[in-house]
């Protein structure tokens, strides 16, 4: 007996709850782990006496080694069940961030950081290829709403709370803390998640083939382009904004929290409210209203004035709505843009893709931002011009994405209309040559 596959949504509704609620929960741990190194920043460049371009290769080489590793998922992440890959890589991801948490050195520490995003990167694109087999695309903006709000949580309560266990127990207790909090979802994903095994097929296509159908087919071109383009607009400034507020506007590391707080609250409200607003209105239509705001305040964020708290306060709150904002919609419309046989294999790719653009973003960052003799970082202002143009660029990109749905329709639809027409000429044919006393018999049959 044949096990039944199917591309369609493979759970029940009283089971997306659940699945939501884990895969929150797994991106708040990883967006924690992940974010926390931006703001340990100033704690980390002084215990291991580093400068902004070896901090900016601890970020980097997370994300360098998350896009290395999605590259290698991409081509055979769709030949396992969504289950089978996610706690595998989620075990593999908190095995790296306790590693961080041992590390004595800066070497140490970036090698942690390898292990740690090779695992975890991917973690992201399975957890979106979930939302892509369990949740349809009149639901999908909601689903990635309320997914994004752990990114918000990570903010308001996961990353103040890891800088306040830094600060009084050292940076490594950070990532200890946050590899424990992550056993009891390891568990919890491990009895709750659904197989979701539809998409494979036992004659699945070769890896070259499979490589070739993910990085070479034109609408999955135009989202990595996008997504490489959103990328690069945080990470020329993400990274080096707490240093900043320290160093330049003059808050305290004991203050970085409330810049934290205050953003990650305003996310947790505004995230559900784009995702419905995205399934409502048109997520394009979203998109567009809220990425040329993120290209204000990543004009003001990078030129503030130096004592000026409250009002860094409420353009880092702003600027996280925005990030946050524009993200949504535009991965509900990277998800849509790939057939379900291909999800798993293309959100590798694309999580790939992601890492390496923040990566390498990140570290031309702390090419750009350098440190003056009194602390304070010179240049940002230009990062945050670099930043706003990649925000301006994804404007157009995001208008260039169509749904796979779409695109196979419009297929279909020309394929009918060439059958209409050969079937039209062939007509013709026959009624030409079926009159012998007709002129042009013989044309009309030739052709």
């Amino acid at each position: 007996m044949t096990q039944q596959r199917s591309d369609q949504p493979a759970s029940s509704p009283l089971n997306e709850p659940l699945i939501l609620f884990i895969l929150a929960a797994v991106q708040f741990i990883t967006i924690v782990d992940f974010m926390i190194v931006m703001p340990l920043g100033p704690q980390l460049m002084r215990t291991l006496e580093i400068g902004p371009p070896a901090f900016g290769l601890i970020v980097s080489s997370y994300t360098f080694a998350a896009g290395i590793a999605g590259l290698i998922a991409s081509a055979t992440v769709d030949r396992f069940s969504r289950r089978t890959a996610f706690l595998f890589l989620y075990s593999g991801f908190l095995l790296g961030t306790l590693f961080c948490g041992l590390s004595l050195n800066y070497f140490a520490l970036v090698v942690s950081r390898v292990i740690a995003g090779a695992f975890g990167g991917i973690v992201g694109g399975i957890s979106m290829a979930i939302i892509g087999d369990v949740f349809p695309d009149s639901r999908r903006g909601r689903a990635t709403g309320v997914m994004m709000t752990g990114f918000a949580i990570a903010s308001v309560a996961g990353v103040p709370m890891g800088l306040l266990v830094g600060t009084n127990f050292g940076w490594q207790m950070s990532f200890i803390a946050l590899a424990l909090l992550g056993l009891p979802v390891l568990a919890m994903a491990w009895f709750a998640l659904p197989t979701l095994n539809g998409h494979s097929d036992e004659n699945r296509p070769s890896t070259l083939t499979s490589l070739r159908t993910t990085f070479f087919h034109m609408n999955h071109l135009n989202a990595f382009f996008l997504i490489i383009a959103l990328t690069m607009s945080g990470f020329f400034v993400f990274p080096f904004l707490s240093v900043y507020f320290v160093d330049n506007v003059g808050m305290t590391e004991q203050q970085l929290p409330l810049v934290y707080i205050a953003g990650g609250a305003l996310t947790l409200v505004a995230s559900p409210i784009v995702g419905r607003f995205a399934d409502r209105y048109g997520k394009l239509l979203v998109f567009r209203c809220i990425a040329p705001i993120s290209v204000v305040m990543l004009l003001v964020i990078t030129q503030l004035p130096a004592g000026a708290i409250l009002l860094t306060i409420a353009t880092f709150g702003t600027l996280m709505v925005c990030n946050v904002g524009r993200m949504i919609p535009a991965m509900a419309m990277v998800t849509g843009s790939v057939l379900p046989k291909n999800r798993g294999a293309f959100l590798s790719a694309n999580s790939s893709i992601q890492h390496i653009a923040g990566g390498a973003a990140s570290y031309l960052g702390g090419l750009i931002v350098v440190q003056s003799s009194d602390g304070r970082l010179l240049h940002f202002e230009t990062a945050g011009m670099i930043a706003a143009a990649f925000s301006v660029l994804s404007l157009w990109l995001a208008g260039r994405l169509r749904s796979a749905e779409q695109l196979e329709i419009n297929a279909v639809d020309l394929s009918l209309a060439a059958a209409a027409e050969a079937s039209a000429d062939a007509g013709e044919i026959l009624v030409a040559s079926a009159d012998p006393n007709q002129s042009g018999e013989m044309e009309a049959c030739r052709v």
